[in-house]
């Protein structure tokens, strides 16, 4: 074991993967020498060379582009887009060309050992184009995975599975508590397995479920709520797509009520989705509403970057409402 932030445990599943398999290679803005804006890249290029970690242009279409052509090649592109903000010029290519390139072609081509590696959220006074969670645009595209870590043991794990995985994976990074999580991470060469939900905390009354930064926010509304006798079950999602509906099924069966919160606003969020699936399997056995907490129908304000969070008091008022139902 090793002790690691967020970031550190990214850089270690890059070098592992490139280590394992020549064909892998790490590209994108200033992620060679510079070693990334938030440095995830550092020393890879050193290490590899310039023919396996290189800048690309400013462009995400080409990034993205380019990395379908290299994985319909036989190549590993990990391609980096610097803030998930900015992934959208490049959303007519992982649409319409990164996860239908398979089925297009009948399985003779595919961009299936694509990784596209990208930070999203808010929480570091970034402002409306560098505070984003885009993850629901892309749940709604069959094809490709979209994988999102909550601490350092995951991103490792579960970055290696997405790298080595034989289908298109978005690997979106919570930039918030890119420093600020810090953990033991195994320094083997490991996997988690991706579309898999993980069960952080057991309990009785309520199921709370979130995914990346968001689940340490449910943490600190359990605690609040355990002071009340509310004994919370606190799942991380993990895998937006494909999501694990059986396991948060079986929580709810045994709770008979849940909460969903997404930092990305209510309208149109990966909750609804969840929430619809949840009422329709679960209903009989549902004790109250299903409850979501989330961003506001807004862009994202700078000013009030704090009120737009849906934080730890939003979701212990949540709670305290779902049990007085």
């Amino acid at each position: 074991m090793a002790k690691m932030n967020l970031l550190q445990a990214i850089n270690n599943a890059l070098v592992t993967t490139m280590e394992a398999d020549e064909k892998v290679m790490v590209f994108g803005e200033d992620v060679g020498h510079f070693g990334g804006v938030f440095r995830a890249t550092s020393n890879l290029q050193e290490k590899f060379g310039k023919s396996r970690c290189f800048n690309t242009p400013l462009s995400e279409q080409g990034i993205i582009g380019f990395a379908n052509g290299l994985a319909s090649q036989g190549s590993v592109p990990v391609a980096e887009i610097q803030f998930s903000d900015y992934i959208f010029p490049a959303f007519d290519q992982i649409v319409n060309e990164t996860s239908k390139w398979r089925y297009r072609s009948g399985g003779q081509f595919s961009c299936g050992t694509l990784t596209i590696r990208t930070p999203y959220g808010g929480g570091i006074a970034g402002g409306l184009y560098h505070s984003q969670s885009p993850e629901a645009f892309f749940a709604h595209i069959p094809g490709m995975k979209v994988v999102i870590p909550r601490n350092p043991k995951q991103a490792k794990g579960l970055l290696i599975a997405s790298i080595r995985d034989d289908n298109p994976v978005l690997f979106m990074e919570p930039k918030k508590i890119y420093r600020a999580s810090v953990g033991d991470v195994p320094e083997n060469d490991y996997e988690l397995p991706l579309g898999k939900a993980d069960i952080v905390a057991t309990g009785t009354d309520i199921t709370l479920l979130a995914w990346g930064a968001q689940v340490e926010v449910l943490e600190k509304a359990a605690e609040m709520a355990k002071k009340d006798g509310i004994s919370c079950e606190i799942i991380d999602l993990q895998s937006i797509l494909p999501w694990d509906a059986e396991t948060i099924f079986q929580s709810v069966y045994k709770t008979g009520r849940l909460l969903i919160n997404h930092e990305a606003p209510l309208t149109g969020g990966f909750a609804s989705e969840i929430a619809a699936t949840v009422q329709q399997e679960c209903f009989l056995y549902l004790e109250a509403p299903i409850a979501r907490v989330c961003g506001l129908d807004t862009p994202y304000p700078l000013a009030h970057e704090k009120e737009y969070m849906p934080d730890h008091l939003k979701t212990y008022e949540a709670i305290k409402r779902t049990l007085d139902y």
